[in-house]
């Protein structure tokens, strides 16, 4: 219930950007966001890409944002939309049962690969195991069952020009590097949807929020946060590979992030250099809030009409005294 509350207070939130004042400039502390993490990731010897969205109004500070990349895990984000499309089009529901084959199974990440082939999981399950654990398995069973070519047409239709899956999730295979591509730019423009309530429907857009924020794997985006800033990200990783994309319900300054980090000589620099982008943006963000309440227009306490008013209606002048008798 809390999950859908705050999903549900984002949509809100995301629907009144479009009552917000028309600002003749990059308000200040974006404009400083997208020149400080132009300056940082230039030093980082690695490939990168950054996006980040404001979503109150629609303000974009990036870096390589279109770059495409090693999706590694954060290609599930496109697998669940896919699901829940045909979830929407009543192919099938959460409680559809799907059978393990022995040919599903990456140990890469999760716990079904250890499951008996031919054992069966609700597509409810599977859903959380993906997203949650990052389940390669669960992700695996969910491609067969939606179709990779659906999943491909599905992100070609939303816009998404660098997100595309050539083979399911094979973490033993270098190749998964050039098979699960996308960009920081795709993977914010898909979560700015969800956040919207424009992925697929609105009810799906929430479950997916929900999904997201139970993600386990918080050592990214979500580690320099303060404790009690909810997000809803997919992280992804491989060997030389960092990625983490989410949804950060920061006060009143709600945004999408996504930072893909590749060619990485160490995790360590990666979840650095993550840990820095996570936090400027972040603070950045709030001063863009504090920023926007300043800007906005004083409203009297007595309405404009009232002069106008007055003076199309002058006061009538008191009537003569009626004359004696």
């Amino acid at each position: 219930m809390l999950r859908r509350a705050i999903a549900a207070l984002l949509l809100a939130i995301c629907a009144s950007a479009a009552t917000l004042p028309a600002y003749a400039s990059v308000p200040p502390p974006l404009a400083a966001l997208g020149q400080d993490v132009g300056n940082i990731a230039r030093h980082v010897p690695a490939a990168i890409g950054i996006d980040v969205l404001d979503l109150r109004t629609g303000y974009a500070a990036s870096f390589n944002a279109s770059r495409s990349m090693p999706a590694a895990s954060t290609i599930k984000l496109p697998v669940m939309v896919e699901v829940f499309d045909q979830l929407e089009a009543g192919r099938f529901d959460l409680n559809r049962r799907v059978t393990l084959y022995s040919s599903d199974k990456d140990y890469g990440s999760g716990v079904l690969c250890d499951a008996p082939a031919g054992t069966s999981f609700s597509v409810e399950q599977l859903l959380a195991k993906m997203i949650e654990i990052s389940d390669n398995t669960a992700t695996n069973m969910l491609i067969r069952l939606i179709g990779r070519r659906n999943i491909n047409v599905k992100m070609a239709e939303l816009g998404l020009a660098r997100t595309h899956l050539a083979q399911d999730v094979r973490t033993d295979d270098w190749a998964i590097r050039r098979a699960l591509r996308t960009s920081a730019g795709d993977l914010v423009h898909l979560l700015a949807l969800m956040a919207h309530g424009e992925l697929v429907d609105e009810w799906s857009s929430k479950e997916m929020i929900g999904l997201l924020e139970a993600d386990q794997i918080n050592t990214l985006l979500p580690e320099p946060l303060p404790e009690h800033i909810a997000i809803a990200h997919k992280t992804g990783s491989l060997e030389d590979t960092l990625n983490d994309a989410g949804i950060v319900y920061a006060e009143d300054a709600p945004y999408v992030i996504a930072v893909m980090t590749t060619a990485l000589p160490s995790k360590n620099l990666g979840r650095a250099f993550i840990h820095t982008i996570s936090r400027l943006a972040y603070t950045d963000e709030l001063q863009s809030a504090r920023w926007r309440a300043d800007q906005a227009p004083v409203i009297p306490d007595v309405s404009p009409d009232v002069p106008y008013w007055d003076a199309a209606s002058p006061t009538p002048s008191p009537s003569p005294d009626p004359p004696k008798r």
